[in-house]
């Protein structure tokens, strides 16, 4: 028998709905005008007015703030971080094999390496390979890790025994180190070693330094002689710490050898500020000494470690740099020029000289250009013999590598004032130092940095496109198109597109397209993307479709997900064409992901297919929006983001039907088995939880009474595949499933009883699940069983609070005046209310038991009235809660006012208060 004395509260939803409405007033100013204009009914609806004042954009004045208002604008990466990255990428550049073969080792690095002498089969292979490389006796082989390893005990051992005061130790061993870079017989090695070795050379040179700087602030005592100023001059300083400086480049002064002579005075060169006002002045006659250094290689680094080394000096004049590119230059010409290398093992490979001459070219042109007022461009281009009466002189060759750092360093406005004069200086200029293409190729971006008159690009393009026709290669065709394709799309030149198009399709389909030539290829296929706002305009292109289908791989793939992303950003996509055309490149896609080795690319693929899917709108062809939808499911069955959106996307066309008066109810049918067929194969369960909850409230809506029960039963099922101890931990999980369980609570209140069925059938189902399963938690069982509680508690009432098919009787109208079906909501009240008073002292964290109490309490004081059962419950559940809280908890005090008030109202009180 069922406690009579246990009743549910009775609402009345209308007036409790009108008692907590807030009292609302018009407004006469919208929030966001600006407070110091007049009042006006204009001043609040014109957001167009420029005075328009919106406190979440910010002020005025922080939009017209410039870096100067707020201090020194911050100047560009100091030399030191520049040369770090060029130093990184120096050495990615040339990346060393794992074995170094050197044979005259340095005593320096065998003292410590660990040499690995060859057996003779290896060593035999290896001659058969390259006989010329093993033709001498004694060849030894270290490991990279070794060499590397060796070079950082050096650099040890020098501050070690500059600590020690031992600084003759020190500089012996940078002296050794220097030498290193003698040793051009591996040339993939140089970079690195040299990396390595200025790596030291700058460390010994911040010692002598701060050696003599000290010596100049300080006495032998340690009193404080002076501060020296940012700016100090020669006069500043001391006498005995000018000694001392004199005496460091004196001993530098006296080595024997030429090449670490000069690394090192180079590691100390900002010491000269302490001799000289003018330090700057010793550069040219480093310069001079460099031109002693016979070999290429090494010369041209050593003009790039004194590029940076005088980057650390106050002031300096850039003649010497342009005595160093000069001199490069020169060098590099004599070794073009001839049959045989100056240096014996580049002979007949002149490229590998010029690809490891060409960072010290890149790296001082920076710094000639690196803050050079437009004034003084002129003349740096005459002493490059490069310019001559105002105008540069496209009739004197140039070495082409030394021609493409200067254009990649040269203003803007220099590069379009004169661009036909570096058109014919880029034809004279055609060695085996650079592929010319690249020169054509830099052009072409320079010139679209700004814009330049239109007969000027006319002109350039003209000539560039008569060049290139003649290359027989179409990866060369393609790099240098590629540079000039923003230019001719942005003076919409469509016949020189046309002609460019044609010529690429042709030579894609006669010869096919290399590995080496997709990524030019993709490129300037993007670049078309990128123009072209509309899909339907870039396939009236000719050739483009050609194009396109000659394209294989991960560079088809990325500028199909470039087309995907351009067709989505419009509101929707309705011409046949475009949808048969984008679903099979989404098809292709998809059917790729398995090859895309990037885990963001799938993530990325099946975001644009689900963007596309969405976007498909067939209009009133609602047969043919599904028919679609069952394509997509077939087409793309791995993706489960894509199986949401149909189910979503087939529900939204069911709602769309029901607005229809004259559409036949089976369209709505279709659609719901669609998505009750679909949901199923989605992998993750509390997903199929939402989307038959979702479901299931659409057919309601259309009154398929029959389908929603069905789908409710599939929605509860769904609980049984639920593991939170399998993937489903994290807190916004277990928010989630309890937050899906409180909707399909909200939404049993609609559902008509069965009369085949108990009324409670759902409810007493979904009670048992949310018993029986041990990896549910105390505080998600005690949120479910809340949720029941009100739920029947909402049932019980003469009125329901809402209504979603006014066709479709509810409760309140089927079992209206039936004892017994108030008496089996309260038999299952009482069940799931001794579950949830008996499952929250199994809560462990304390604090959480406590809250958790309270939270049921306030559920059982709004969903009964007074009894002696209830008054039992609520007062179990606050003493356990101030067994668990402060007696001060806010949150305690509300609850038990609340408590009282309501149990009171009813006859009845917890008498804890």
């Amino acid at each position: 028998m069922v406690d009579a004395s246990m009743e549910f509260r009775p609402r009345n939803y209308s007036a409790e709905r009108q008692s907590h409405v807030l009292p609302r007033v018009r407004a006469d100013v919208h929030p966001f005008s600006d407070p110091s204009l007049p009042v006006t009914q204009v001043d609040v609806v014109d957001h167009g007015n420029e005075d328009f004042f919106d406190p979440l954009r910010g002020t005025n004045d922080d939009e017209k703030a410039t870096p100067s208002d707020h201090g020194v604008m911050c100047e560009a990466d100091p030399p030191t971080k520049e040369w770090t990255s060029f130093s990184r990428l120096l050495k990615q550049r040339f990346p060393v094999s794992k074995m170094v073969s050197i044979s005259l080792m340095p005593d320096v690095i065998i003292r410590s390496g660990k040499l690995h002498e060859k057996s003779s089969t290896s060593m035999h292979l290896e001659e058969l390979d390259d006989p010329q490389k093993f033709a001498d006796e004694g060849v030894r082989l270290i490991t990279w890790q070794e060499y590397v390893s060796r070079l950082h005990e050096l650099k040890d051992d020098i501050n070690r025994s500059w600590l020690a005061d031992d600084r003759i130790t020190s500089l012996k061993l940078s002296i050794k180190v220097a030498k290193l870079l003698m040793d051009t017989s591996v040339l993939q090695f140089y970079p690195t070693l040299f990396v390595l070795v200025t790596d030291i050379m700058d460390m010994l040179g911040d010692l002598v330094w701060q050696r003599i700087k000290q010596k100049a602030e300080f006495a032998e005592d340690g009193t404080l002689i002076c501060n020296l100023p940012d700016n100090f001059k020669a006069s500043d300083v001391c006498s005995e710490a000018k000694e001392t400086c004199n005496n460091w480049f004196c001993k530098i002064g006296a080595v024997r050898e030429l090449l670490p002579r000069i690394y090192l005075e180079l590691a100390i060169l900002p010491c000269w500020r302490f001799l000289l006002d003018q330090p700057a002045d010793n550069l040219q006659r480093l310069v001079m000494m460099i031109r002693g250094l016979a070999d290429p290689v090494a010369c041209a680094y050593c003009h790039l470690y004194m590029a940076h080394c005088a980057q650390k000096l106050p002031w300096h004049d850039i003649g010497y740099l342009i005595t160093c590119v000069n001199d490069i230059r020169v060098i590099l010409m004599l070794n073009l020029s001839t049959n045989q290398s100056t240096h014996g093992s580049v002979t007949g490979n002149k490229r590998l000289l010029v690809s490891l001459v060409e960072p010290s070219i890149e790296y001082i042109m920076k710094c000639i250009f690196k803050g050079l007022p437009e004034m003084q461009v002129s003349d740096v281009l005459v002493e490059l013999g490069l310019r001559k009466n105002q105008q540069i002189v496209g009739s004197v060759p140039c070495v082409s590598v030394v021609l493409h750092h200067l254009l990649k360093e040269l203003p803007i406005e220099v590069v379009s004032s004169n661009a036909l004069e570096i058109l014919h200086l880029i034809e004279c200029s055609n060695d085996n130092s650079f592929d010319q293409h690249m020169n054509y190729r830099i052009l072409g971006f320079r010139l679209y940095e700004t814009g330049s008159p239109v007969d000027i690009i006319n002109s350039v393009l003209d000539k560039v496109i008569q060049v290139i026709a003649q290359y027989d290669g179409l990866d060369e065709y393609l790099k240098v198109v590629e540079a000039y394709i923003d230019l001719v799309l942005q003076n919409q030149m469509e016949s020189l597109l046309n002609t460019i198009l044609e010529v690429i399709s042709e030579r894609a389909w006669n010869k096919g397209v290399t590995e080496d030539e997709l990524p030019s290829l993709q490129s300037l296929l993007v670049k078309l993307l990128s123009h072209f706002k509309c899909l339907e305009d870039l396939f009236t292109l000719n050739h483009f479709s050609e194009i396109l289908d000659a394209m294989y791989g991960n560079s088809r793939n990325a500028v199909f997900m470039h087309i995907l992303s351009m067709a989505t950003r419009t509101d929707h996509i309705r011409d046949p064409t475009t949808i048969q055309f984008l679903f099979e490149i989404s098809q292709t896609l998809h059917d790729n992901m398995e090859f895309m080795h990037v885990k963001d690319d799938d993530s990325q693929v099946a975001r644009l297919i689900c963007r596309f899917v969405h976007k498909v709108d067939y209009g009133a062809e609602m047969e043919r929006q599904l028919e679609f939808l069952v394509d997509c499911r077939g087409a793309f069955g791995r993706l489960n983001e894509l199986k949401e959106t149909l189910v979503h996307l087939s529900n939204c066309l069911a709602i769309q039907a029901l607005k229809y008066a004259k559409k036949h109810p089976s369209f709505i049918k279709t659609c719901i088995t669609f998505s009750e067929v679909t949901t199923p194969s989605i992998s993750t369960p509390s997903r199929q939880l939402d989307l038959f909850l979702e479901t299931a409230e659409v057919a309601f809506l259309g009154g398929l009474v029959s389908h929603s029960d069905g789908l409710l039963d599939s929605a509860i099922s769904c609980l049984q595949s639920i593991d939170i101890r399998n993937g489903f931990r994290t807190p916004t999980d277990v928010e989630g499933l309890v937050s899906s369980v409180r909707k399909l609570c909200g939404f049993l209140v609609m559902i008509p009883g069965n009369s085949s069925l108990q009324a409670t059938y759902l409810p007493s189902n979904l009670f048992t699940l949310s018993s029986s399963y041990s990896w549910m938690e105390p505080k998600m069982r005690t949120q479910i069983f809340s949720a029941i509680i009100l739920l029947l508690a909402t049932l019980s009432q003469n009125n329901l609070p809402y209504h979603a098919n006014a066709e479709i009787p509810g409760n309140d109208k089927l079992y209206y005046g039936d004892s017994s079906y108030k008496q089996e909501l309260v038999s299952l009240s009482k069940l799931v209310l001794d579950n949830l008073v008996d499952v929250i002292q199994k809560e462990p964290s304390q604090v959480a038991r406590g809250t958790l109490a309270l939270e049921a309490c306030n559920c059982i004081a709004s969903a009964f009235t007074s009894s002696n059962e209830i008054l039992s419950a609520c007062v179990t559940l606050i003493e356990t809660a101030k067994s668990c809280l402060s007696v001060r908890d806010k949150y305690l005090q509300a609850t038990i006012q609340f408590v009282d008030k309501q149990l009171q109202t009813s006859g009845g009180s917890v008498c804890v208060g």
